[in-house]
This record gives structure tokens, sequence and C-alpha cells, in this order.
């Protein structure tokens, strides 16, 4: 059984071809869209339902109104949970809506998109960020509009860039995934087609007629990728001129250092010695950084470090243990506190420099909580 959503519209869009395309809307507009625990459930039922349907030819997935596709997970809603949940974090077989129960949905769900048996396009339009990137990067057809804004913000609320990172961040150019999990940067339409986090690019004036021409096109089973791949191609041709300037591949040679570095301290000291001359976008990214978790920054390094040689499923298991220590920790409860709860902006971190954090501590963050055959995603292959 899975909770019904009340934030997630499902329909069945007829083609002319006789075939049907299955549209999944995000509806939580007033909170950017973040995923619930109903949301994520009612998504994962859905797409596993279409996936053995054989009316169903391609997915669309997407999200109502203008601001965001998915502003990421609903980390207040985390946060009590936490408060509640330190001293039981890692139990497994209940149907609380308790701190792991949300991840492990919430990673099943992202590990089904990225292997998913049929074509999923995701429209990211306005604001993608955290669990919001965890939804798109593993779609098959990822289009962004000159309104995206993608990034994984976690070093400012102490966790660390999750669903799926270790893997989809070890995907970009040389230094692209540790400069952004460090900085927690976001990045434009033109950055996420550079950093293979987006395929296409098409303005949101576009969409209805896209939408319109994905009903009317011939969908033979055989071609479903081929028929999709040209109508977004056209579309991208549409409106290329608009592509914002990106600030990732004029940097590539910088980047290209930054992953040289052979420790946290290093890459933090080589972003924060550069002088950002007036540009904005660079110095909003040195100060994230300064004032984020310095625990995160270590974790983000390790697993990277780790994740470059491991399997979807091996990062989003190792993923699901920090994710736990994370809500047992404390770090993830002040800063969701200070940013987003009491809204002070004045997060007390456990140490405020990345000098000052004891290896102890990054260890306990990647010491295994269960046995490899009882881990809660042991069936992720």
């Amino acid at each position: 059984m899975f909770t019904e959503s009340t934030t997630v519209l499902f329909e069945e869009l007829d083609t002319d071809n006789g075939v049907k395309i299955g549209h999944a809307k995000l509806t939580k507009v007033s909170a950017l869209n973040a995923l619930d625990l109903g949301m994520i459930e009612s998504l994962y039922a859905q797409l596993s339902i279409w996936q053995q349907d054989q009316c169903i030819a391609l997915i669309l997935l997407d999200a109502e109104g203008d601001k965001a596709f998915c502003a990421g997970g609903d980390v207040v809603s985390m946060y009590h949970l936490m408060k509640q949940a330190q001293s039981h974090v890692v139990q497994t077989d209940c149907d609380e809506y308790i701190l792991q129960r949300f991840f492990t949905l919430e990673y099943r769900l992202n590990h089904l998109i990225h292997t998913y048996s049929k074509p999923i396009i995701v429209w990211g339009n306005g604001i993608v960020m955290g669990g919001g990137l965890g939804l798109m990067c593993g779609a098959s057809h990822r289009i962004v509009t000159a309104s995206s804004r993608i990034a994984m913000p976690e070093i400012s609320i102490g966790l660390y860039p999750d669903v799926g990172a270790s893997y989809f961040l070890n995907k970009m150019p040389l230094g692209c995934g540790l400069f952004l999990g460090l900085t927690g940067a976001a990045i434009n339409a033109a950055d996420a087609l550079y950093a293979n986090l987006a395929d296409y690019f098409v303005s949101q004036d576009l969409k209805t007629e896209f939408v319109s021409c994905l009903l009317s096109a011939t969908w033979e089973t055989t071609s479903v990728d081929t028929t999709l791949n040209t109508l977004c191609d056209i579309f991208q041709t549409k409106n290329s001129d608009d592509l914002p300037l990106g600030h990732l591949e004029s940097r590539q040679n910088w980047l290209n250092g930054l992953s040289q570095l052979r420790s946290v301290k290093e890459a933090v000291n080589y972003i924060q010695s550069i002088d950002p001359q007036q540009d904005s976008w660079f110095e909003r990214s040195q100060k994230t950084l300064s004032r984020g978790s310095a625990i995160s920054a270590h974790i983000l390094y390790e697993q990277l470090r780790r994740g470059k040689t491991m399997t979807l499923s091996e990062c989003l298991q190792m993923e699901l243990g920090l994710s736990c220590k994370s809500g047992k920790f404390g770090e993830f409860q002040e800063g969701v506190r200070a940013l987003l709860v009491d809204k002070d902006g004045k997060p007390n971190w456990k140490y405020k420099t990345v000098e000052e954090v004891p290896d102890s501590v990054v260890e306990y963050f990647f010491e295994a909580i269960w046995p490899a055959d009882l881990h809660p995603l042991a069936h992720l292959t």
C-alpha cells in the first residue's frame, strides 16, 4: 500500500496514435513543490504501475506553477522528526513517519527513475534543488528553461548532497561536482547542460506546444526514444539564442586544479583564495562555503572520493547511512533551525572551520549501520 498524496496529480494522456503518456505533476505550489513522504510514495507506486503498463509509452514529470519544479525535501517536517527520532533513528520495521523511512523511500524512488525502462521527461523549470534534482537527474530527457536554478545547497543546513549525488556529481567535468557541493552554488540552464544535469534547453513559453506535439507524435514501440529525441532537438533549436551565459565552462581550467587537491582543507582554501573581481556569482559561492557546516564539507569530499568507484545502488546505500547519521548527530537539525525554522541565519555549528573537524567525526558518518544483507536498500541493483 502507499500513502495517497493530494499534492501529486496523475493522469494518462491519450495520444493521436493509440498509446498513452503518463503525466505526473507536483502541485504543492505553496511550498515550492517540496517533497513529503506522501508525494514520494505516490510517485513510486504510480511510476511502478506505468512501467508495467504496455499502453504507456513514456512519462512526463513536471510541476504546477512557474517558480519551482521542486525545491527539495520537506526539511522543516524532517526537523521536527529529528527532534523525536534521535534515540531510534535506525528503526527499520515501522510505519511511522520517521527520518530513516523518508530517506529510504526517497532513494528507492531516485533509483527507479535512474533505471526506468521507459523514457521519462522532466520539465525542470524554476527552482530545482536537493530532492528535486534527485527526481530530475536520473530521467532520460531532462529539460531546463531560462528560469531554471539548480543547486545542491545542503552545506547551508548541515546535511550533504544526497539523492545519488555521490554518483552524479562524479559524472560532471573535473572539479565541478566538488565545487558545486562545497559552495551550494546555484547554476543556470547552460551550466546544467555543461555539467551533465540536463539534456535540452527549451523556453517555458513553448511548453504547451511541446506537450501538444507529444500527443500528436507517432509513438511506435521500437522508436519511442528516437521520436522523443527528434522532438526535443526541434524544440531546443527554436530558442537556442536565449540560452543564458554559464559560469562553469569558462572556469574549467581552474576547476581542473580544484580536482587535483588531496584534502578538503586544500579545496576550501583554493576556493576562498580567489579574488571574485566583482563576480557576484562566485562571491556568493564563497560566502555560502564560509557560512556552511564544516562537517558537511568533510562529508561531501569523502563521499565523492568513495563514490568514484561505486555503482548508483552502492552510492544510495552509502547515503542512507549518512542521512541517518546526520539526523542523529545534530548538525542537520541546527542548520534547518537556523535557516528555515527560527530563521535567524546563525547556525551554531559544532566546528567553525574544516581544520577543526576531527577525523573520528568523519569516520563516524561513514561507519556502517546495518550488515550488508540487512540494509534497507539491499535490494537495489
